[in-house]
């Protein structure tokens, strides 16, 4: 049944709807504001903040952006400024690798500075970043609202308002937010400058480009973006005076508008290194040259990275960045429907779209799609301008390795929230005429959109819909920043108080960069992927008493590219106690952990080779075979450690056993390590 009445357009509101409005829109950003403070206040520094904070604060201080080169300054620059008037003390430098040196440097900034304590250094920082989030949803509601009506303005700012993924990344100094704010602004910018266009229009276009490719190197992809939107208004323009022009002059005006818009935006991006190309000042080098840290990339990659470095086209700490980046999406290991693969799989982000989607939004996506397919979202050029950008972030990361987190593709959820809320805007309304069924479809996924995301609070990190469990069972099926980014001590030490728990035993998904200790949990360590690269060792019995607590990063082992290498395998048939944040598991009990013990003396074995104390390295290794006979890792070291010694025969032995276990791995892993092993099998070497 439908009733006519005047419609709600952005021009025909009398003083008091235009209050309303605005005061609706105020309560949505308060309610915005509010949740996002409440959340971070609960969390723990999380996995990459601690990097970001300390590279920030060097580049204000030092004018130095050799830290953290793999993320551009824009963020860490707005997130530290709180700290510059505090008088901090600055970590001697290691003259440690550039990264390795900002993670430990930044645990030290932040953890040992008296009288401030990390938590009201975290928040500073954390509100400083959230200004930007609070700047994505005036956005959100700026650009639905002129793009299909008020209506869907504030349907926008809604779905934002309480989307989980948007609400995990808010405050946080890390740069997902950012990117997707100032790409929307960039792709909002171009298409009001395509309406009218103007030079005013065009140089907020440019200023937004800049700020976005100053932000995270992801931001380069809006040279497609941008290209596909250009050759769309080449053929279908959008302004009356394009449409008059011959093809041919739409064209130069198009390409002088993208020539401006980049030439702009490249001198934004440099003004983030102080128009410097170096990274260092002064004399300073950063070390490896970036010769040799581009040979992980494919060829041609390393070869359009130096060609860049060669012209000065792009600053030092950019390409470094650039490299670093591309390097990662090239090849790093991913764990999906509890399976680990050593490589990406390219149905990962669209798993993690339908999994930590509400079902509300994923409703309203839906609407949205068959409204622009119909016809009944009639601004389809609008919808184009969201769809072609968002189409485009998806399928380049769809080809990437780099699945570690559903916050790789939040720009693709901004898009598609503006998208949705102009769909189901349109379902509602047409021509002045409200239509109550489709009102009343559009208010049930609103409020199932709003109710899932209130469910979850605080836990929007580890956030996954109905159908998949909710945040306490979403490590089941993924990892990393989709329910575990490190974030969970402040819980984690009140979860212990409140049991009165002083013997308990941890692997933390971001030791021994972040500690638990650091946040006065009085756990002893178990071994993590990244104390295994950082070769600390962790002394731990073949039996051990619980509490053991476990970061859901752990509890995959997925950094290192197989299950069968993972030491709390047997973990996984266990239902925990208890799940902390969505991202700790809790068992109770005695559980026998022989590979757990035995990677100490792997990793004491192999700095042992390293220092030519052979009969050390020796004993360590057969320590660790004995720990754990049937397993990979031991028998590794062994053979390593017989190679070394001459024993050749019974290094093969040693090797064998490996290969058999290698044998037994997932596709991919077992290619790897059968050709590792294969070749020591040959050749038995140190």
């Amino acid at each position: 049944m439908q009733t006519a009445r005047p419609d709600w357009g952005p021009l025909a509101h009398s003083n008091k709807q235009r209050g309303l409005i605005w005061s609706a829109a105020a309560l949505l950003m308060l309610l915005f504001a509010i949740q996002i403070v409440s959340v971070v206040r609960q969390e723990s520094l999380s996995w990459d903040e601690g990097d970001h904070i300390f590279a920030g604060y060097m580049a204000w201080k030092t004018h130095d952006y050799r830290f953290n080169p793999e993320h551009p300054p824009l963020m860490k620059a707005l997130a530290t400024l709180p700290l510059l008037s505090l008088p901090l003390k600055v970590p001697t430098d290691q003259q440690r690798f550039f990264k390795e040196e900002a993670y430990l440097d930044g645990r030290e900034l932040l953890f040992h500075n008296p009288p401030y304590s990390v938590e009201s250094l975290t928040l500073r920082v954390r509100l400083a970043a959230g200004i930007v989030a609070l700047l994505l949803a005036a956005l959100v509601f700026c650009a639905a609202w002129e793009m299909f009506g008020v209506g869907a303005g504030l349907l926008a700012l809604a779905l934002l308002t309480f989307d989980p993924n948007i609400l995990a990344h808010s405050a946080l100094v890390t740069t997902d937010i950012g990117v997707s704010c100032f790409l929307l602004a960039a792709v909002h910018a171009f298409y009001r400058y395509r309406k009218k266009p103007s030079t005013a229009r065009l140089l907020v276009a440019a200023v937004a480009a800049g700020l976005a490719l100053a932000t995270k190197h992801s931001a380069i992809l809006l040279i497609p973006m941008l290209g596909a939107l250009a050759l769309l208004e080449l053929f279908y323009p959008l302004g009356e005076n394009d449409a008059r022009a011959s093809l041919p002059k739409r064209a130069l005006r198009l390409g002088g508008a993208l020539i401006a818009i980049g030439a702009i935006a490249l001198l934004v991006l440099w003004s983030f290194y102080g128009f410097r190309y170096a990274a260092r000042p002064g004399a300073l080098q950063l070390s490896p040259s970036l010769v040799d840290y581009v040979k992980p990339l494919r060829p041609l990659e390393a070869k359009g990275v130096l060609l860049l470095a060669q012209w000065h086209v792009l600053p030092e700490a950019y390409l470094y960045g650039l490299a670093d980046v591309r390097s990662m999406a090239n090849g790093m290991s991913s764990f999906i429907f509890g399976k680990v693969f050593e490589h990406g799989v390219p149905y990962y982000f669209p798993a993690v779209l339908t999994i930590k989607s509400t079902l509300g939004l994923l409703g309203a996506i839906v609407l949205a799609l068959v409204a622009v397919a119909t016809g009944r979202l009639r601004q389809s050029r609008a919808a184009l301008f969201l769809l072609l950008p968002a189409l485009v972030y998806f399928v380049v990361a769809m080809g990437s390795s780099l699945n570690i987190g559903a916050r790789h593709i939040l720009p693709v959820y901004v898009f598609l929230i503006v998208l949705a809320a102009g769909g189901c805007w349109a379902w509602m309304r047409r021509g002045g005429v409200w239509n109550r069924s489709w009102v009343a479809v559009v208010a049930v996924l609103l409020c199932a959109h709003v109710a899932s995301s209130l469910r979850a609070y605080p836990n929007y990190m580890a956030y996954s819909n109905e159908l998949w469990g909710g945040p306490t069972q979403t490590y089941k099926v993924l990892t990393d920043s989709n329910a575990d980014w490190a974030q969970q001590l402040l819980a984690v030490k009140h979860y212990l108080d409140e049991r009165g728990i002083k013997q308990c035993w941890f692997a933390y998904f971001a030791d021994p960069f972040l500690r638990p200790a650091d946040y006065g949990i009085p756990c002893k360590p178990l071994p993590t992927p990244d104390a295994m690269w950082e070769r600390v060792p962790y002394d731990v019995p073949a039996q051990i008493h619980g509490p053991v607590l476990l970061s859901a990063g752990d509890w995959t082992w997925y950094e290192m590219g197989s299950n069968v290498l993972n030491p709390y395998r047997p973990f996984q048939a266990l239902e925990p106690a208890a799940v902390i944040q969505g991202g700790v598991l809790v068992y109770e009990g005695d559980f026998r952990v022989p590979l757990a013990s035995a990677l100490s003396h792997v990793q004491r074995s192999a700095i042992l080779l390293e220092q030519k104390n052979l009969a050390g390295a020796l004993a360590e290794a057969q320590q660790a075979a004995a720990a754990a006979p049937d397993e990979l890792q031991p028998q590794e070291a062994l053979g390593d450690a017989l190679a070394a010694t001459g024993d050749k025969q019974h290094a093969r032995e040693a090797y064998g056993k490996a290969l058999q276990v290698a044998a037994t791995m997932e596709d991919g892993a077992r290619q790897t390590w059968s050709k590792r092993l294969q070749k020591k099998l040959q050749t038995p070497a140190p």
